[in-house]
């Protein structure tokens, strides 16, 4: 039996370790206490050289050391928790528990564990324990310690029915008094240093309590003993895995379990004490484990957890698992909810007392979100301009949170860019709070650190509204420790509840089968049964959960499409290293195939993206998949490096062919082409670090001539056929590096302090308005007008030849790029032809036109600006960071607003420096900022030339809404000087 003779532990802390130290050791519940940190240890987290320190600091019992009470603001510099410099890089903080923690009696007696982290002020920066993972720093309280050897320390055994089971626990400092009582009755008493009772013929879940008392000072150490005794029974038709509610007052709960031989349901319906009528039975024919739960309140919160148990699992293998439901679309998090803003998450369900780890929401009755928008149109793929968002770093925390309200306050930066998709980096619920995302736990659930269900219907209802589609980034390759399918088969030699997937485990492989793998690695292909590992069936068990997931988000959120993060993950045939995970792999073709045909039987029109950065073969397979239906699979298409050598005006690899999908032959335009993503360095940083500097006139490595060549750049990606996508902020030249750390410093890759790339970023584009900067708003305004044409102009979703046909793969900083659809008639938009200079000084470019003739600068709105070109291959002159763009008609679709023209509307000045007035009579006048804020509205019988006093108004671009009496409306932009 595990941890039978670890006697001497119990006068050691929980976690032995340098960094932290406590005196006295152990900790006394009623006398003061010093602990002090070295925060220059190395640990998974770092602070860097702070000014400040806060411990941040909990007290509980043996499940849950912040379960009892916790001390400490998050993020506030307060003072509260507030330690002392040593001045020899460690820091210490001095108080009394009992009164610094403000117990109770009750509280007081319960208390056996102190839970330690430590923050810079604003949060942004942690120190935690490196053990295999970030942990919270555990320490014991009370100089009297009981453990107990088994059950483990607050666990659980498993017995089966008729059958009896050993209690052992021992104690320190002599001998004391242990008192065992079952479902409130007193089993047997004895006074010993070592305890030891067998408890004979259990036919019923014994709920028990062990009390210790030594003197003054008693220990109450929980336990229970669970009884097998699985009925078989048929389940109810037409039951999915998960909760399946039934009425307003009932659910049935199912969960498939293999290997697993019975399962209780504990909740707050039966006050987690289940007995034998929330014992689950065993279908005979499916073998899932099921029970109807009666009894509910309409609309009243309940949370759950399976109790889920195994007489003879395999080694290292707990007998009993608690685990929430693997399919819940809302669970409830001891480890992450506390520091949930109530911004984000108002009336956020309260935890449980007295459970561990995750617990499952229930609630019957729900009142459905009523969907504005019930038949949206989406944006065809071939015209769409994908904006990718990282919610955690997409706004400022202006009201403690970062969240979906956030980006529903900034819709009109997203439409005045005339983006018509928003791709969310994942959003289901990930360990951690401020995290990217990937390392997912619940697929079905939604993080509450963004918001609530109905906020983030109401962000996706809103994009719908304004003509935006949605797209979801999903890690369905792999999760992580707290996923209840990892927990309920793993190895857990230490017994501390976490561990990685088992050999018995049906969704998961012990050992990744490829080479990029994170967390731990699906099992796709191969049935979890299968006769010989070489079996490359389909896994069911997988399979199944795999499309629950695409169907919730589908159903459930009208999600217009998935982005699938690492998809050289869905295989199990790579597990040899990167030439074997880059090599075509049939068994992930086809799965993978699979799923967007299940995708596209829920939603015909379904986007299915994959992040694959591989071999062209498995690529191109996918690209033309049913593309003859509409369909194909899009893929990405990272181009960061040829790009990148253009803007920072160097000529070597600076081929940008691979921008479309002529490149890789596909059959339609299904390359999803990117200079930036999340993953890749910022084109900015690399310009201002890197970039040619040989001409001092335009030095790339100055600030603002190199954000003067983001709108090139964006001229040369996004108006080549096929989708394309933009990494936040690259419109407004963002600079910072991804290695940007919380507080603005830098640490790339390699450094003592380990890289800052996951590290929540600062937000200087809000915090320094840079939508009035005119470098910045420039960038903005050009590649809006680039997306405009794009999505609107027949033309761009044609053909297109860069460079030149015979020659399209050269190095150059001069790119041509022409576009042409023949099929469209001769008087309007056929051919475009797009230049650029990318050298640091002025060039003479030969546009080689398809033919002479008026050709119009399709960046000019007005339609005004044009040439004659009498010889195709007279040279055109061309700055450095400069571009043109050239139609052979001007535009005739390009998209109105979303206000109708007002016959004889006219603003004027414009620019304006202290006021304006209008030459039509109105009711209704807004000032909104290019953030979609609004500044300030009038409302009245306003009369034509009536003077609107803008005096106050900082200098930059406005838009002005109006409406006359008619109920016409009508947007214009106005420059404030």
């Amino acid at each position: 039996m595990k941890r039978f003779l670890l006697s001497l532990c119990l006068l050691l802390p929980l976690i032995g370790l340098s960094q932290v130290t406590t005196n006295p050791d152990p900790i006394l519940i009623d006398q003061p206490v010093t602990i002090t940190v070295d925060v220059t240890a190395t640990t998974c987290n770092s602070i860097v050289n702070p000014t400040k320190v806060y411990a941040h600091l909990g007290v509980g019992d043996d499940t849950n050391e912040y379960g009892i009470k916790v001390v400490g603001n998050w993020g506030q510099d307060d003072g509260i928790g507030e330690m002392t410099n040593n001045g020899d890089g460690t820091w210490s903080i001095t108080f009394t528990p009992n009164t610094y923690f403000n117990l109770t009696a009750a509280e007081e007696a319960n208390v056996t564990k102190m839970g330690m982290v430590f923050r810079n002020p604003d949060g942004t920066q942690e120190l935690k324990l490196d053990n295999g993972g970030c942990q919270n720093f555990v320490f014991n309280v009370g100089a009297f310690q009981v453990t107990m050897i088994n059950p483990e320390s607050n666990g659980t055994i498993g017995v089966n029915n008729n059958s009896g089971t050993q209690i052992l626990a021992q104690n320190t400092n002599g001998n004391a008094t242990y008192v065992l009582k079952a479902n409130g009755s007193v089993v047997n008493t004895s006074t010993t240093t070592f305890y030891s009772y067998f408890f004979p013929n259990i036919t019923e879940n014994k709920y028990c309590e062990l009390e210790v008392t030594q003197g003054g000072s008693m220990v109450t150490k929980k336990f229970t003993i669970l009884v097998n005794d699985t009925q078989t029974a048929a389940m109810p038709a037409n039951m999915e895995n998960g909760i399946n509610y039934t009425s307003n007052t009932s659910a049935t709960l199912v969960l498939e379990a293999p290997y697993k031989d019975y399962v209780y349901v504990a909740g707050s319906f039966n006050n987690w004490t289940p007995t034998a009528s929330h014992a689950m039975k065993k279908d005979p024919t499916s073998g899932k484990f099921w029970v109807e739960v009666t009894g509910l309140t309409p609309g009243q919160i309940e949370t759950y957890q399976y109790w889920v148990g195994a007489q003879s699992p395999v080694t290292d293998s707990p007998r009993v698992v608690k685990v929430a439901d693997p399919f819940s679309t809302l669970v409830l998090s001891p480890f992450d909810d506390p520091w949930i803003p109530a911004s984000s998450y108002p009336n956020l369900p309260t935890y449980p007392a007295g459970q561990e780890r995750e617990v499952t929401v229930l609630q019957t009755g729900q009142t459905p979100y009523n969907w504005q928008v019930t038949n949206f149109q989406k944006p065809k793929k071939e015209d769409l301009v994908i904006y990718e968002v990282l919610i955690r770093d997409f706004d400022k925390n202006t009201d403690g949170g970062r969240n979906f309200q956030h980006l529903i306050d900034r819709i009109d930066y997203f439409k005045n860019l005339n983006v018509n998709a928003i791709q969310l980096m994942p959003i289901m619920e990930f360990e951690g709070n401020e995290s990217w995302g990937y390392n997912t736990s619940f697929h079905m659930a939604l993080d509450k650190y963004y918001g609530t269900e109905d906020k983030f219907k109401e962000f996706v209802d809103l994009c719908h509204q304004n003509g935006i589609a949605v797209i979801l980034d999903v890690a369905l390759n792999h999760a992580f420790g707290r996923n209840p399918m990892v927990r309920m088969w793993m190895n857990d030699p230490d017994g501390d509840g976490w561990g990685e997937p088992s050999s018995e485990n049906p969704y998961f492989n012990e050992v990744a089968q490829h080479s990029y793998s994170v967390g731990s690695d699906f099992n796709h292909t191969e049935q979890y049964d299968a006769p010989t590992p070489e079996a490359t069936t389909t896994n069911p068990i997988t399979n199944y959960y795999v499309e629950r997931v695409i169907k919730h988000w589908i159903e459930e959120f009208k999600i217009d499409g998935f982005r699938w993060d690492l998809t050289k993950g869905f295989t199990q045939k790579a597990e040899t290293g990167d030439a074997a995970t880059n090599s075509y792999q049939s068994d992930r073709v086809n799965i993978l195939k699979a799923y967007a045909d299940y995708s596209w039987s829920l939603d015909p029109d379904h986007y299915v993206i994959f992040e694959h950065l591989g071999g062209n073969q498995e690529e191109k397979e996918w690209a033309d998949y049913r593309v003859g239906e509409g369909k194909g699979i899009m893929l990405w298409g990272k181009m960061t490096d040829p790009y990148n050598q253009l803007t920072m005006g160097y000529a070597s690899g600076s081929n940008i062919n691979g921008m479309g999908h002529n490149s890789r032959s596909f059959i339609a335009p299904r390359l999803v082409g990117y200079p930036e993503s999340h993953d890749e360095e910022r084109l900015m940083y690399r310009n201002l670090q890197f970039g040619n500097s040989t001409n001092t006139s335009h030095d790339v490595t100055n600030l603002n001539t190199a954000i003067k060549r983001m709108s090139p750049m964006g001229a040369v990606s996004l108006t080549i056929p096929g989708p394309k996508m933009i990494w936040h902020f690259g419109e407004l030249g963002m600079e910072n590096s991804i290695f940007t750390c919380n507080n603005g410093t830098v640490n790339e890759p390699g450094g003592a302090d380990g890289d800052c790339k996951l590290d929540t970023k600062p937000q200087p584009q809000w915090d320094n308005s840079w939508l009035t900067d005119v470098n910045r708003s420039q960038v903005y305004n050009d590649w809006s007008r680039l997306n405009d044409l794009k999505i609107n102009e027949p033309v761009f979703e044609g053909d297109y030849v860069i460079n030149n046909s015979t020659n399209p793969n050269v190095d150059t900083l001069t790119p041509r790029i022409y576009i042409f659809d023949n099929t469209i008639p001769a008087n309007e938009l056929r051919n475009v032809v797009i230049l650029a200079n990318f050298d640091v000084v002025t060039q003479n470019i030969t546009p080689d036109f398809p033919y002479t003739g008026t050709w119009y600068d399709l960046m000019d709105e007005t339609n005004s600006t044009s040439i004659n070109v009498s010889s195709t291959s007279a040279q055109i002159s061309i700055p450095p960071g400069e571009f043109r763009i050239y139609g052979n008609a001007v535009p005739q679709s390009l998209s109105n607003e979303e206000f109708d023209v007002v016959q004889g509307f006219k603003l004027h000045p414009n620019p304006a420096s202290t006021s304006f007035s209008l030459t039509t009579k109105m009711k209704h006048v807004q000032i909104i900022d290019v953030s979609g804020k609004l500044i300030t509205e009038y409302k009245g019988d306003f009369e034509a030339g009536h003077q609107f006093n803008i005096e106050s108004l900082s200098e930059g671009l406005y838009l002005i809404k109006l409406e006359d009496d008619l109920g016409q409306t009508k947007t214009s932009k106005l420059i404030k000087l």
